[in-house]
């Protein structure tokens, strides 16, 4: 599953491709992916303009002049590539395990947009663990897949009081409370398992352990700045590539490269020298340092 910093990856990449152009026309290959599609989804897409492209947590909106939101979401495999007269050129690929086919035409495609340019951007999901919605931008507090999520991790509002009012009297493993999509919108298992190495904390440690009666835990405030750190430098590296992640470019993700405790069970800590745990928790897998991280 694509975590925040792959998904930022792919919105900047489709700025340049879909800002500002027109949507000359939708083809649509089948009723829908995870969920159907919405009723009218292509005629209300066809000759509509993307006024701008955003990410909120890891679904990729597109604003339209009509005043409706496209929401994306890429799911386990969904990727999009862009067909320029004879040449194609990847959107960021998730796990990708066959071809685009000619221009749209590949078993897996799914969705393709024909824009005002000539070009194609067609979206590609092996899966179809996907969800493409349209709805009109009022309603996008209260839609059903945004409402309830939590703050962006690299926004304001995340910071170490934020936390400490979420984790009082949370009982959850500290890991099981970060990757809550309530509380914090967007980090994944790779990120969170990082994040905490750095901070020095237990992915078993209690959450509301760091809360005390007047304030917080002095590492509350450590653990944003890391988790904020590790965001950063994951999308600055194009995120991490697992199997076959790619970004704008073509390029794989490099962040991988650097993981301090991620994938790898048994391996030296870098820091103590002490092999590397692997746990299960609510069925992801979890890599610390038990040396390192109390």
């Amino acid at each position: 599953m694509p975590e925040l910093p792959e998904v930022e990856t792919v919105m900047r990449g489709l700025k340049p491709v879909l800002e500002g152009r027109r949507i000359a026309g939708v083809t649509l290959r089948r009723a829908g992916l995870r969920f159907p599609f919405p009723a009218d989804f292509a005629e209300r897409l066809t000759e509509r303009r993307v006024t701008g492209l955003t990410r909120r947590a890891k679904y990729i909106l597109a604003s339209l002049d009509s005043g409706d939101v496209l929401l994306i979401h890429l799911g386990m495999t969904g990727r999009f590539t862009v067909f320029t007269g004879q040449h194609a050129r990847n959107l960021g690929e998730f796990y990708f395990e066959s071809g685009a086919g000619e221009a749209g035409q590949g078993p897996h495609d799914h969705v393709v947009l024909a824009l005002e340019d000539g070009s194609r951007l067609v979206y590609t999901d092996p899966r179809r663990f996907g969800i493409m919605d349209l709805f009109p931008a009022s309603e996008a507090p209260t839609h059903k897949l945004l409402g309830n999520i939590g703050v962006e991790p690299l926004g304001n509002e995340f910071n170490a009081a934020y936390l400490a009012q979420r984790f009082r009297g949370k009982a959850a493993p500290l890991k099981a409370a970060l990757l809550d999509q309530h509380i914090i919108a967007g980090l994944g298992n790779i990120y969170v398992c990082e994040a905490l190495f750095r901070a020095g904390l237990s992915p078993r440690r209690k959450a509301r352990t760091l809360v005390k009666k007047k304030g917080h835990d002095p590492r509350l405030d450590q653990l944003v700045r890391h988790v904020r750190d590790v965001l950063a430098e994951a999308i600055t590296a194009g995120g991490s590539t697992l199997q076959d992640f790619a970004h704008t470019d073509g390029t794989a993700g490099a962040f991988q490269q650097g993981f301090l405790v991620y994938d790898r069970e048994g391996e030296p800590c870098l820091t103590c020298g002490a092999p590397i745990q692997r746990l299960v928790q609510s069925g992801r897998s979890t890599f610390y340092c038990r040396h390192c991280q109390t």
